[in-house]
């Protein structure tokens, strides 16, 4: 992803049981379809009794990419709602998988598509979801008399500082969003009567959690 976007906290997993079956998700933050293949192999792996691992994920630049798969459950009843719950929850790079454990007693086809929707839309809410937004280091060289003025304004427009340095000037690392950059720019420029010199040192994501309520 090269722009702002949401996705889970952390991996996560979570079980619960539905007559008798086992339904475990497993919520993972992937970077490519290697990566998703690479865990989708491990998880069955780590469950070789197993009736079914179905998956589905979302990856890359406006989603680009999305796969599932019903791994041997009735054909629609398994990936599609997996998928489904991505997209509901808008969560992106993410991989869900949904291992089950038969129980004995059959779902159908009604049953099944409200588990596998089920299981995998409680784990991501049960781990959270944060927003990923797109900043900018920015280094501020100033002279130290500056230093104060500099720092109040930071505080009152809630910009972190990443980094100081002090040596002939003190150099102060912030990070600002991308949309904000030209503004924050203007503004210190502005603030210090243009006694200050500003330096882009490459982009970084934040992360944001999101409120549940």
């Amino acid at each position: 992803m090269t722009k702002p976007y949401y996705t889970i906290t952390q991996d996560t997993v979570f079980e619960q049981t539905i007559k008798k079956s086992r339904f475990i998700a497993h919520l993972y933050r992937i970077t490519s379809e290697e990566d998703a293949q690479a865990k989708i192999a491990a998880v069955r792996a780590a469950n070789p009794k197993a009736n079914h691992n179905c998956f589905a994920y979302m990856l890359g630049d406006d989603d680009h990419i999305q796969r599932m798969s019903d791994d041997g459950e009735p054909s629609g009843t398994a990936g599609s709602p997996i998928l489904e719950v991505l997209k509901a929850n808008d969560v992106h790079d993410v991989l869900a998988i949904v291992t089950r454990y038969f129980g004995g007693i059959k779902l159908g086809a009604g049953g099944l598509i409200r588990a596998y929707n089920g299981t995998p839309a409680a784990a991501i809410e049960a781990c959270g979801k944060v927003e990923r937004v797109l900043q900018m280091r920015l280094a501020i060289a100033l002279d130290y008399r500056n230093v104060d003025a500099l720092n109040y304004y930071l505080q009152q427009n809630q910009l972190v500082i990443l980094n100081t340095d002090y040596g002939v000037q003190v150099t102060q690392t912030i990070a600002v969003s991308a949309a904000e950059l030209a503004a924050v720019q203007t503004a210190i420029t502005n603030l210090l009567s243009g006694q200050v010199t500003f330096t882009e040192q490459g982009e970084q994501f934040a992360e944001v959690p999101v409120s549940q309520d």
